[in-house]
């Protein structure tokens, strides 16, 4: 619980030498305690190790996968319990659920629901919550609301999920009517449910509303606000185009806002071009010490935007110098519960030559609708021909024409990407839906998107 590796490394090393590793209790604490202070290939290396294992064994290892970003893992280990013939208990679903919902894995999270269901697992508010979690996350929000609503008893977190759930398909409007049922059942709104409002708010364009909430999380709930919600504040404004605004609101904190606060006013900056309140706050992030290599693709990627290119290579020397490295582009998709993933040019997909060949006879579908690829999106001084073909190997367009070729005529698509969809790939994936004829969704870290018939439920707010 103190993330003390040290004395973790000490004590595992006496039960060692005084000869109790062989008891299954000690073996699973040792095992919980390195995947909880983060140190992961050390925690599978002993699971490798133990013999025997048991349900608490595979469930503290499939746990500390989750929480340390490692969701398939989850997956194979969880194949590994089911294959030594270990039945998983309700502690097991309650941490695969969460692996699930990392990524979009929703067949398995509907046989994780369905097993729950089996087991009477279900009577458990908190496998509930990870259950309306799940289908929020893998797109079917109208199925969480369904699971909501036939809960017996529903606590601050099921209510949480759902407000949450909403928000990040875009749907304002129904996190503000849920959160006033939540005040009708007489149950205190948390902290945590202001986050999901203001950032439900935020997503759909909500800023009197946001505004409203936050002074009234303060005024009313008597709730002091964390630097979580002022960062929701930040991006509601910013995203709203009030910069300056958020500026001052920035700067009236009552304590001293961290590189986050900063880093969505940059994001925001970004979004509408606003160079100098960009560079402004960047210097301010810079100040702090950067704690990521977010606040230097920002301000790269604006420069490079304005063909400022000598100024983009500057920021990018600058962090490659305080090491810090730009996590690739990378989009999955998951076809018949096998998950397929793509890195923006990748070509190392056996079915490479056929999703290229897709891609190219969508661009000439696209073409004839309209489209033009938006070259500014391209962060690379080169010429717009090859700028073009950069933009149509985006990964999120790579596993669109994979599900195409994969799946039949007029079935949705459902990808996720761990990045903010790019501008030109958000154009591009309204005239796919066109030329298919399909409805395609995308997750990103920002939110969902729906496009349907050429529109996105966004609005090209995000």
């Amino acid at each position: 619980k103190l993330i003390d590796l040290s004395n973790g490394r000490g004590i595992h090393n006496r039960i060692l030498k005084s000869g109790h590793l062989s008891d299954l209790m000690a073996s699973n604490t040792t095992l919980s305690m390195y995947a909880k202070c983060g140190v992961l290939d050390d925690a599978v290396r002993f699971f490798q190790e133990m013999n025997p294992r048991d349900r608490v064994s595979y469930g503290a290892v499939i746990s500390g996968c989750v929480q340390n970003g490692k969701s398939l893992q989850a997956l194979d280990f969880f194949h590994n319990m089911q294959f030594s013939g270990i039945d998983p208990d309700k502690a097991t679903m309650l941490a695969l659920l969460p692996a699930c919902s990392h990524l979009a894995a929703l067949k398995y999270g509907t046989c994780a629901h369905g097993y729950s269901v089996v087991c009477g697992f279900v009577a458990d508010t908190s496998i509930c919550n990870a259950v309306i979690d799940m289908y929020a996350k893998c797109g079917k929000v109208k199925i969480a609301r369904k699971v909501f609503n036939r809960m017996d008893k529903r606590d601050i977190v099921t209510w949480n999920s759902m407000i949450a759930g909403y928000g990040i398909h875009g749907l304002g409007s129904d996190s503000l009517s849920l959160f006033h049922d939540l005040r009708a059942t007489g149950m205190k709104p948390d902290d945590i449910t202001f986050i999901s409002l203001l950032i439900s708010c935020s997503h759909s364009g909500l800023v009197d509303e946001g505004k409203y909430w936050f002074n009234a999380m303060i005024q009313e709930f008597h709730i002091a606000p964390r630097v979580d919600h002022y960062i929701c504040m930040v991006d509601l404004l910013g995203r709203a185009g009030l910069l300056d605004e958020a500026k001052t609101f920035i700067e009236k904190m009552p304590f001293t806002p961290n590189v986050y606060v900063w880093g969505a006013l940059l994001a925001a900056c970004k979004i509408h071009n606003n160079v100098e309140l960009a560079e402004e706050t960047s210097k301010r992030i810079h100040n702090l010490g950067p704690e990521s290599s977010g606040s230097f693709v920002l301000l790269s990627n604006l420069y490079s935007w304005l063909g400022r290119w000598e100024d983009a290579a500057s920021v990018r020397i600058m962090q490659r110098d305080q090491g810090f490295k730009k996590s690739p582009g990378c989009s999955w998709i998951d076809i018949n519960g096998t998950l397929h993933a793509f890195t923006g040019g990748d070509c190392s997909h056996p079915q490479s030559e056929q999703i290229y060949q897709k891609l190219e006879e969508l661009l000439v579908g696209m073409k004839k609708l309209g489209y033009q690829a938006v070259l500014a999106f391209v962060f690379q001084d080169v010429e717009d021909e090859e700028k073009e073909q950069i933009l149509l190997r985006h990964s999120e367009k790579l596993a669109i024409s994979f599900a195409i070729i994969s799946l039949s005529p007029g079935q949705p698509i459902f990808v996720t990407k761990n990045l903010r969809v790019c501008g030109d790939c958000h154009n591009a994936i309204k005239y796919i839906t066109l030329v298919t004829k399909r409805e395609i969704m995308v997750r990103d870290t920002s939110r969902f998107h729906h496009f349907k018939d050429g529109v996105c439920n966004c609005g090209d707010f995000w």
